[in-house]
């Protein structure tokens, strides 16, 4: 191994790593937002709702992230469903940004879902008795509480997301193992850039799975 071969190319990795940060985060937050409508809709009173939220968790649980980009960055064109570029985001990182969002929602709906029915029934019936409503008391008293309940689960998704990330190489978008692709086509050393890539992505993890800890003992000492 000659790890010298790598001076110079180190800065092309990190900023490789800074995509890979932001499009796990983009992911994360949209797919809470999706993940959160996703559960209410499977907890619905409406048969069709559940039916509808069902199916989607169970599509997306049940097949492969990589067959899931596929069909969405080649399949979705064919019916004229073309990803724009978004400000200095390339479309290329937006379709990339959307795959994971909708099958990290698919997790998160789950997260919630045990989150939700973790919450005491005697909240929503206290809630209902005083004179609030069902959204209402979802929406003040039960949601705030199953998010406090889900929050270190939620971290561990955002930790997943980062190493699924790399998957999106496979699309061109200029994360951290494309990067790292690059610098084998350079360097014509496959070892070196990937033992790289996995050591920063270790870091990463790392520190994810530290903050998480210490958001995990926090939650305990306020219970």
């Amino acid at each position: 191994m000659d790890f010298s071969r790598l001076n110079g190319y180190y800065g092309l990795m990190l900023e490789g790593a800074k995509v890979t940060i932001l499009i796990s985060l983009i992911a994360l937050v949209f797919g809470f937002i999706l993940g959160l409508l996703i559960c209410l809709m499977k907890m619905s009173k409406f048969k069709i709702l559940r039916w509808l939220a069902s199916a989607y968790v169970q599509i997306l649980r049940g097949t492969p992230l990589f067959v899931q980009i596929f069909i969405i960055y080649f399949g979705l064109p064919q019916f004229g469903i073309n990803f724009p570029d978004i400000g200095p985001l390339s479309s290329d990182f937006v379709t990339g940004a959307f795959a994971l969002s909708i099958n990290s929602s698919a997790y998160v709906a789950e997260i919630f879902r045990s989150g939700i029915q973790s919450v005491d029934n005697g909240q929503m019936e206290a809630s209902r008795s005083l004179g609030l409503g069902y959204i209402d008391t979802m929406r003040y008293v039960i949601i705030p509480q199953a998010i406090k309940n889900v929050l270190p689960a939620l971290g561990n998704e955002f930790i997943t997301l980062v190493k699924e990330s790399s998957i999106i190489s496979v699309i061109g978008v200029q994360e951290l193992m494309f990067r790292a692709g690059i610098v084998r086509t350079s360097i014509a050393k496959p070892f070196e850039p990937y033992i790289v890539a996995a050591l920063m992505y270790l870091i990463i993890t790392s520190v994810l799975s530290w903050l998480v800890g210490l958001l995990e003992k926090k939650l305990a000492q306020s219970n």
